[in-house]
């Protein structure tokens, strides 16, 4: 089984070294390539101020958090759902950087002691250079429906990310032979939007062929077995 922890953060500048905390985690588990309804999001209150600068990115006011719980009150829980996981996170330093501070505020271990970290800024720079690589330029080029994404928020920035990289490690997801336009301009014309399908959705039905359609399926199989060098077409190799 392949566990993964796909992972955001918001915080309320840019440097932990300069003291700027955490102040929202969001992360969404992905077992064997799909995700599973389990979560954590915790927004969180950080006894300072937040920047200017970072409030107009992800839109969280000190009032909002004055109410939350503070790391240490979710740090044990936070490291018990990600423990044993790989990490999936958009340029990856700016999270851990956060993330190992507060657990060294606790006396507590880094968390890349208890997971591996996949970073996708590295892989889509390499998949896609030249171009726009964050994560509305990926979402756009993935068809990946990020309409709601007003603001930075963990959570939803998870949910993108979760889909982008499923679509960005899963092959070919289009018939595009031309790039698509990562500028602030109309994208170029793309297929339908990835949507994710609900963890406890009803199984497809299975609806085996009746009488007749077995008849037909024989008939059209003995037209290209008249057909093959050697009588015999590929079907018949997986009856």
């Amino acid at each position: 089984m392949t566990r993964q922890i796909i992972l955001d953060t918001e915080t309320t500048g840019l440097d932990p070294a300069r003291g700027h905390r955490l102040i929202e985690i969001g992360c969404l588990e992905v077992v064997n390539r799909r995700l599973t309804s389990k979560s954590f999001h915790y927004y969180v209150q950080p006894d300072r101020e937040i920047d200017p600068d970072a409030q107009r990115v992800h839109g969280i006011s000190a009032e909002f958090l004055a109410d939350k719980p503070r790391f240490n009150e979710i740090a044990m829980a936070f490291l018990d759902f990600v423990e044993g996981a790989e990490l999936v996170i958009h340029n990856a330093p700016f999270d851990i950087g956060f993330l190992n501070n507060e657990l060294a505020l606790l006396d507590l271990p880094p968390v890349t002691d208890i997971c591996t970290v996949l970073d996708t800024l590295p892989m889509a720079r390499a998949k896609h250079p030249g171009q726009k690589n964050n994560l509305n330029a990926l979402a756009r080029r993935y068809g990946v429906d990020n309409r709601e994404r007003t603001l930075h928020g963990a959570l939803l920035d998870a949910e993108i990310l979760a889909d982008v990289y499923l679509a960005m490690t899963g092959g070919q997801v289009g018939l595009q032979l031309g790039q698509d336009d990562d500028g602030d301009g109309q994208d170029s014309e793309k297929g339908e939007r990835i949507k994710r399908l609900a963890a406890d959705r009803s199984p497809l039905p299975i609806i085996a062929a009746n009488a007749d359609e077995l008849a037909a399926h024989a008939e059209q199989l003995a037209v290209l077995d008249k057909n093959t060098e050697d009588g015999q077409c590929l079907f018949h190799r997986y009856d």
